[in-house]
């Protein structure tokens, strides 16, 4: 008997008695090893996520009297976060800045990533790549103090106007405002949407395009109808990218933004600072309530799949 013959009944046993992942997942067998893998992600997670959130909504419904701890529950907190305007301002500001921003890296971002995508070598994709990551090798504080150092009274554009004879004093409009806060966080945050729009770009297959306009759909049809649908899932991971954790934003705010572009962090923070920890829980808690709305309002338009469809 020939060795070929001898081997054709040992691949369906081996078949057998190693089943797939996929066939595993779809009959409901798990192996207990791979249950204890989840252990240790599920200490990190139940130890820095799920307890001190619970602490967080504790804290949010006690009171403080006289630098003391009540353990009175009480919506106290949440009405007054509700009821003064100085609360809603910054917390409106703090979305408004977000959104902004977002909105910045997005537009900026598509461009740039659907032009190295489609017009540019693999060779030259790379060195844009790494281009676009650059910045994250310095810190990011260090980046920070960098934009201040340019948009400062001595910094470089109030020197270059000064130079030019365009103005005879430095201006003191490029810092500790809302457009300063909106500036840096867009060169601190677009790398992000861009590594993330041209994941979702590089698996889309452009000939589509070709077809469209054969038909006879403008560029900008065929953009909204073909190209941006099947980009959808990584135009969405990239805002989600940018939007939340500007939400979350303290360091930018407080180095450029001063008082009029401080955000919802720096209140917290503030709060804390004084010894109000029940209405900084309430207002952080309130912000963290807003996340999950705005993911489970994602989720519908999103799979977790087709980020990684080929």
């Amino acid at each position: 008997m020939s060795a070929a013959s001898q081997s054709q009944p040992i691949e369906p046993a081996s078949e057998a008695a190693l089943p797939s992942l996929a066939q595993a997942s779809e009959t409901g067998v798990r192996s207990p090893r791979l249950l204890l893998g989840l252990i240790p992600i599920g200490v990190l997670l139940a130890g820095f996520f799920l307890v001190p959130l619970t602490i967080l909504i504790l804290y949010s419904f006690w009171r403080a009297e006289d630098f003391k701890i009540v353990h009175t529950l009480t919506l106290e907190n949440y009405a007054k976060f509700f009821t003064l305007p100085a609360y809603i301002k910054v917390l409106f500001r703090t979305f408004s800045i977000s959104a902004v921003v977002t909105g910045l890296c997005l537009l900026l971002g598509y461009p740039f990533a659907y032009f190295l995508v489609r017009y540019t070598s693999a060779r030259w994709q790379q060195l844009f790549l790494v281009l676009v990551i650059l910045p994250f090798w310095t810190s990011y504080l260090l980046r920070v103090y960098a934009w201040m150092s340019i948009l400062g009274d001595k910094g470089l554009i109030n020197q270059a106007l000064l130079f030019s004879g365009l103005i005879h004093e430095p201006i003191r409009i490029f810092l500790y405002n809302q457009y300063a806060v909106v500036l840096v966080s867009l060169y601190l945050y677009i790398p992000f949407a861009i590594i993330t729009l041209y994941a979702a770009l590089e698996k889309f297959d452009f000939t589509q395009m070709n077809a469209a306009a054969d038909l006879g759909a403008t560029p900008w049809e065929a953009f909204r109808n073909v190209l941006l649908p099947q980009t959808k899932a990584g135009f969405i991971t990239a805002a989600i990218f940018i939007f939340i954790p500007m939400l979350g934003e303290y360091a930018t705010p407080t180095l450029v933004g001063g008082a009029e572009g401080a955000m919802i962090a720096n209140l917290v923070v503030n709060l804390f600072r004084g010894f109000q920890f029940p209405q900084g829980a309430a207002i952080t808690f309130v912000v963290v309530l807003c996340i999950l709305a705005l993911l489970i309002a994602l989720n519908r338009y999103i799979r977790v799949e087709e980020l990684y469809r080929r």
